[in-house]
């Protein structure tokens, strides 16, 4: 069998056939969004993108049953639901990002179309409805690409190709505006019919593909990031957990010969921990360690990593910060935190103990020996009172001469004031894993910088 061209030997695109496959296709791309999301329940955006497309595709089939149906439902209706899905799938780009969707805006469009064609007879002017609409298409999409690009702090790759697609769709329907304007007349109302169905339906098609296809590699790299962050990120407190504060602290000081500078590790050890969550509860002890990050990471440079090493222990290491000013630092932090609550005759205030070990930037270090040695330099700030920095030296021969003293109770017969003030204790960043995802992103980029 052979294939004959066409008259004039130009291939033409069979305005039915695009609908059928416009139509089969977008719904496909629709139960495949919502089979995902039935897979994943926690990424509710997907619901609403496999029903935008369930919806667009009930509009398609509408306009390319014009001449078998009324106007009403060819033109009107047809128009109304790919209002509809356009604005349901700017609602999931705000859900996707943890915004709330506003109905008024995702029917609005809709609702005004219906209330215009029902009350001003518009579909009897020339070129105001395609102008109407492929206004209303464009600022849809325009919007959905300005929400996810606001997200794009989260680091998703798949972000910027959608906000491109999604740009250049909104473009290509508002080119539909003058154009229209420009034709008038009865051309203007053939932008409306199904003849013009093959000049952007290709477009269209390919539209509805490639954003299901971005859409669900988006949810697919949230999901994987939730997992590393989850695996690197300690969950109460929002900074690294033991783990990742070794290993990303092991490969930036194996890095560091390529660029030597001055290292120093803080390690730190809240003042008679215990004590408080004996007698006041875990849940006040979760909030003091709360609040310690939160001071933390404050006072810390955004190239420094912080890490929780322990129950009530944190550790952190500063690139670049020689013996003086990771004692600053460390002073900072601990007075900071003591001021959070100092305490009173009856009450004991928040502290916090704290070793410090330097090294210049020529000597090699591994990292179990900074920690080895800054601990052995918050022993020393233990045994001197606590509340203190130390500075590790020579500290052999204090270590052997210094007296180990057991952990003090507080005996008090009324509530701790941490127990009232809890609630005002707020963790870092914006929530926990948010923040702990700036945090390991951020160790991340230092040790790409070393790399």
């Amino acid at each position: 069998m052979g294939f004959d061209p066409p008259a004039g030997g130009r291939m033409q695109l069979d305005v039915g056939t695009m609908f059928v496959v416009t139509i089969t296709v977008t719904a496909i791309l629709g139960l495949l969004l919502i089979y995902v999301w039935n897979q994943h329940r926690k990424i509710p955006a997907l619901a609403w993108w496999g029903c935008a497309h369930l919806v667009a595709c009930t509009g398609v089939w509408l306009i390319g049953a014009h001449g078998a149906v009324s106007t009403f439902w060819s033109i009107e209706i047809a128009n109304a639901l790919l209002f509809i899905a356009a604005g349901m799938t700017w609602g999931g780009a705000r859900l996707f990002d943890g915004n709330r969707a506003s109905l008024i805006g995702v029917f609005g469009g809709a609702v005004v179309w219906l209330i215009a064609t029902r009350t001003t007879g518009l579909l009897s002017l020339p070129h105001v409805p395609v102008v109407f609409s492929s206004m209303m298409i464009s600022l849809y999409t325009f919007a959905t690409a300005v929400e996810f690009w606001r997200g794009r702090v989260e680091g998703l790759s798949s972000r910027l190709p959608l906000v491109v697609l999604l740009f250049t769709h909104g473009v290509l329907y508002l080119v539909r505006v003058p154009l229209a304007m420009f034709l008038g007349g009865q051309k203007a109302e053939a932008l409306l019919s199904p003849a013009s169905f093959g000049v952007i339906g290709l477009e269209s098609l390919l539209y509805m593909i490639a954003t299901a296809f971005i859409l669900l590699a988006m949810a697919k790299e949230r999901t994987e990031l939730e997992h590393k962050v989850a695996a690197t990120v300690d969950p109460l407190t929002g900074v690294a957990n033991r783990r990742a504060f070794l290993e990303i602290a092991a490969r930036s000081l194996k890095q560091r010969p390529r660029a030597p500078v001055p290292v120093s590790v803080l390690l730190f050890d809240l003042d008679r921990f215990k004590s408080i969550n004996d007698r006041y509860g875990h849940l006040v002890g979760d909030r003091v360690l709360r609040k310690f990050a939160h001071i933390a990471v404050s006072e810390l440079r955004s190239t420094d990593l912080l890490g929780r090493i322990g129950g009530e222990e944190f550790a952190a290491i500063l690139f670049g910060a020689e013996s003086g000013s990771a004692v600053a630092t460390a002073e900072r932090i601990r007075q900071a935190f003591a001021a959070a609550h100092p305490g009173n005759s009856e009450h004991p205030g928040l502290s916090v103990s704290v070793g410090v070990m330097s090294v210049p930037a020529q000597d090699l270090v591994e990292i179990e020996t900074m920690l080895t040695r800054a601990d052995e330099a918050l022993y020393v700030a233990k045994a001197r009172g606590r509340n203190r920095v130390e500075l590790a030296d020579d500290y052999s021969d204090r270590m052997r001469m210094a007296p180990r003293s057991g952990r003090e109770m507080q005996s008090a017969s009324q509530p701790w004031p941490w127990a009232e003030e809890a609630e005002s204790i707020v963790s870092p960043g914006i929530v926990p894993a948010q923040g702990a995802a700036r945090n390991a992103s951020r160790a991340a980029a230092m040790v790409q910088a070393r790399g």
